[in-house]
């Protein structure tokens, strides 16, 4: 058993015998028809499964490897950038080195689309895709772990408890991460903080650079362990969330109750109506690498803050929340290329947008605003 085995993606050799087990598993071939006909799934999925499974026995009968398997899900994403996106942009990738490996560290806002975009933009470009950091809790169902690994996932253990077992896990964590930029001279995609910003506050969690860190020897300055990695920030923004209710009703429970109890398997919900959601314009903002003398994990956040925040970009839904909320117009821009927020000439998408929030209940409707205006305020206030 090698170093990384209980964490790792899966190798090449070992992707046709996982194929082959998850084609078998009858929940994939339900997952697939429930995302494909939500409606019809109910009352013809003994039509449909047998269906889906011949599809995706067929689709991937040649598939060898990671690179085939990442071809077939490539074709997969077309087709869910073609039905749920207005568009998709980029900047900043033009100052990164192909060649090169990179820690891509974002803003956390979907489980799955998050590093997925992120992925496709790569591949598009001639770069090596990432491989993705996934929390174990999520992998509830086994093809759901099983899909996540061929897709070169790796697991980060958010189950341990015991303070020793916890540090142990996270720089075994930290050590593989060193080990893929360093020696694998592979791309690595890790979240600024564990779990989704379902707020619309994007904040570097320290505990997350901490753990990077956790590998260095002692004897090396924190600022030449860090430049090995070559960190990059990365700035996702959706014009719309497919989760932005359900986000809601989580936040309305968490403020009004205490807590929030997640129902089985709701996390692999998220990911299927994040999938499916129709999500507008979508910009992703690649910043310069992170390559300053950081006395301190502080700094480094601090860095990163400011990298993510300065070049994410908002759309018009975040400035027409932030104005129903607040009762003024944001002094801010907003699009790709950057457009100066004038709301009075854009009537037709607001009603569409004010039409998307009236449809979510009352109770909880300025939670979903809220989540939609945030990033206008950390814009606002990281202007100042």
């Amino acid at each position: 058993m090698n170093e990384f085995d209980d964490i790792r993606p899966y190798n090449d050799d070992e992707v046709r015998p996982v194929l082959d087990r998850i084609l078998a598993d009858a929940e994939l071939s339900d997952a697939v028809v429930k995302l494909k006909f939500p409606n019809a799934s109910q009352w013809l999925g003994w039509l449909l499964r047998p269906l889906a499974k011949n599809r995706l026995t067929r689709e991937l009968a040649g598939v060898q490897d990671v690179a085939g398997f990442q071809h077939v899900v490539e074709k997969y994403m077309a087709a869910m950038i073609k039905t749920t996106t207005k568009s998709l942009t980029v900047s900043g990738l033009e100052k990164l080195d192909p060649q090169q490996a990179y820690l891509f560290i974002s803003n956390h806002r979907d489980i799955a689309m998050d590093p997925a975009f992120v992925n496709w933009v790569l591949y598009h470009n001639d770069c090596n895709t990432l491989r993705i950091a996934i929390g174990d809790n999520l992998l509830t169902k086994p093809y759901v772990s099983d899909l996540m690994r061929l897709n070169k996932s790796f697991i980060v253990n958010r189950s341990a408890k015991a303070p020793r077992e916890k540090l142990k896990a996270a720089k075994h964590l930290s050590a593989y991460i060193y080990h893929s930029i360093v020696n694998d001279n592979a791309n690595i995609w890790i979240a600024q903080r564990e779990g989704r910003a379902k707020d619309g506050c994007d904040k570097t969690n320290s505990a997350v650079l901490g753990m990077l860190t956790l590998n260095k020897p002692k004897t090396e300055e924190l600022a030449t362990y860090v430049g090995q990695l070559r960190i990059v920030p990365v700035s996702i923004s959706y014009e719309l969330d497919p989760c932005d209710a359900a986000k809601a009703r989580e936040l309305y429970h968490q403020r009004t109750q205490g807590n929030y109890q997640k129902e089985e398997h709701e996390d692999v919900k998220s990911i299927a109506m994040g999938i499916a959601g129709q999500k507008g314009h979508i910009h992703l903002a690649f910043g310069k690498v992170l390559e300053s003398n950081y006395a301190d994990t502080d700094a480094l956040v601090e860095d990163l803050d400011r990298e993510i925040l300065g070049n994410y970009v908002l759309h018009a839904t975040n400035c027409f929340a932030y104005e129903m909320l607040h009762g003024k117009a944001p002094a801010v821009t907003y699009g790709h290329p950057q457009t100066p927020y004038e709301g009075a000439s854009l009537g037709a998408e607001r009603a569409e947008f004010e039409a998307r929030i009236n449809a979510i209940p009352a109770a909880y409707r300025d939670i979903a605003l809220g989540i939609y205006a945030n990033p206008v305020v950390s814009k606002l206030a990281h202007a100042d």
